[in-house]
C-alpha cells in the first residue's frame, strides 16, 4: 500500500485478517477417540494413571517376583495365627479346643446382645425368609459365591492393577496387605462364632454336647451343611486351612470393597462398572443369608479397610520418595567427574 502524501510504500506488519493468509487448521471430531483407541489401556481399561515417565518409572520398579514373596509372606502369617488362634487355637485340625469354643460362643451372644440393644438382630429372619422362596432361593449358589468369588476377583483385580495401573499398583496392594494384617489381629484378639455355627451340633458348633454349653436355638442353619457347595468346613482339609472363627472383621466385605475401588475408575463401560459395584453388595447379602457373618461384622471390614487404605497410602508415598532418592543418587554417581 502507498502513502497518497509521501508515496512511500507501506506495508502493515501483520495482515488484517489472519484467516485470509493462513491455512485453515482443520481439528477431527474423532481425535479424542482414535488417542484413546492407541493407548495401551487393555480391553477394559479407560487408560493408565499418570504421566508416561511415572508410568515408566513405576513398571522399572515392580517386580512380579517380589509380588509373590509378599503374598507369601502374608499368607506365612495367616497360617500362623490360624494355627494358634481361634477354632484352632490349643489343637490342630477338628481336635478343637473347648476353651476357644466357650471363648469364640461368649463373643457371639455380646454381638447379638448388642445388635439386639440396637433393634438389629435381623439374621435369623433374613435366612428364614430367603430359605422359604422356591428352590430355598438357589442358596447352594450362595454357598459356591462365599467360597469362590472372595479368593478370585481379587486375584484378578491385584493382576489387572499390576499390569495396566503400575503409578497406583503400590498404594492399592498395600491396602490389601495392610487390611488382611489388621483383620488377622481382629481374628487372634476376638476370635467369634459366626451366626451358622449358634445351632450346629458339629465340633465347631455351641450345641454340642461335649462341651456343656447353654445352647440358645437362635435359628439360624448352616447352609452349606444343609445344602450342600464344592466343600465343607467340617472336612479335615478344609478344617485344617480355616479358622472357623475368623468372623470379626469381614474380610469378605473389606476385600470386595476394596475390588470395587480399584476397578469402578478403571474399567470403561457403565455396565461393567455397575456390576463391579454391586459386587460387595452382594457379597454382603451372601454372608448373612449364608450364615456366615453378622452384620457388624461387614461394618468392621469397611473400617478395618479404611485404615488399611490410609497406612498402604501413606507407606506408598514414603517408599516412592525413598525410591526417588536411591534413582537420583544412582544418577549422580553415574556422572562422569566435573561434567
Amino acid at each position: 500500500m502507498t502513502d497518497q502524501r509521501t508515496g512511500v510504500d507501506v506495508t502493515d506488519d501483520e495482515p488484517e485478517d489472519p484467516s485470509a493468509t493462513a491455512p485453515a487448521l482443520h481439528v477431527h471430531s474423532t481425535l479424542d477417540v482414535d488417542l484413546d483407541a492407541t493407548a495401551d489401556t487393555g480391553p477394559e481399561l479407560v487408560e493408565h494413571a499418570g504421566t508416561p515417565d511415572e508410568v515408566a518409572t513405576a513398571r522399572r520398579r515392580l517386580r512380579w517376583w517380589r509380588e509373590l514373596v509378599y503374598i507369601g509372606g502374608l499368607y506365612a502369617l495367616y497360617s500362623f495365627v490360624r494355627n494358634t488362634f481361634g477354632s484352632n487355637g490349643s489343637a490342630h485340625g477338628i481336635n478343637v479346643s473347648p476353651l476357644a469354643v466357650a471363648h469364640a460362643y461368649g463373643h457371639a451372644k455380646d454381638v447379638i446382645w448388642f445388635e439386639r440393644s440396637l433393634g438389629l438382630f435381623v439374621e435369623p429372619h433374613l435366612q428364614r425368609w430367603y430359605l422359604s422362596l422356591p428352590h430355598h432361593g438357589f442358596i447352594r449358589f450362595w454357598n459356591i459365591y462365599y467360597g469362590t468369588f472372595h479368593f478370585i476377583v481379587p486375584i484378578i483385580a491385584l493382576v489387572w492393577l499390576f499390569r495396566h495401573d503400575p503409578v497406583h499398583y503400590a498404594k492399592w496392594r498395600n491396602t490389601a496387605a495392610i487390611t488382611t494384617t489388621l483383620a488377622l489381629i481382629g481374628f487372634a484378639g476376638y476370635s467369634l462364632m459366626p451366626p451358622r455355627l449358634l445351632d450346629a451340633t458339629v465340633v465347631y458348633g455351641a450345641c454340642n454336647a461335649r462341651y456343656g454349653l447353654t445352647c440358645h436355638h437362635y435359628g439360624i442353619v448352616d447352609t452349606l451343611v444343609r445344602y450342600g457347595g464344592l466343600w465343607n468346613f467340617d472336612s479335615g482339609t478344609v478344617a485344617n486351612v480355616s479358622n472357623q472363627y475368623a468372623a470379626m472383621p469381614s474380610l469378605h466385605i473389606g476385600w470386595s470393597t476394596w475390588c470395587a475401588l480399584v476397578l469402578v475408575p478403571r474399567v470403561r463401560h457403565t455396565w461393567t462398572k455397575v456390576l463391579v459395584a454391586l459386587y460387595p453388595v452382594l457379597t454382603f447379602f451372601c454372608i448373612l443369608v449364608t450364615g456366615n457373618h453378622y452384620w457388624i461384622d461387614a461394618v468392621a471390614g469397611l473400617v478395618t479397610l479404611g485404615v488399611g487404605y490410609l497406612l498402604g497410602s501413606t507407606l506408598a508415598k514414603a517408599t516412592s520418595r525413598w525410591s526417588d532418592r536411591r534413582d537420583a543418587r544412582k544418577l549422580a554417581a553415574a556422572e562422569p567427574v566435573g561434567a
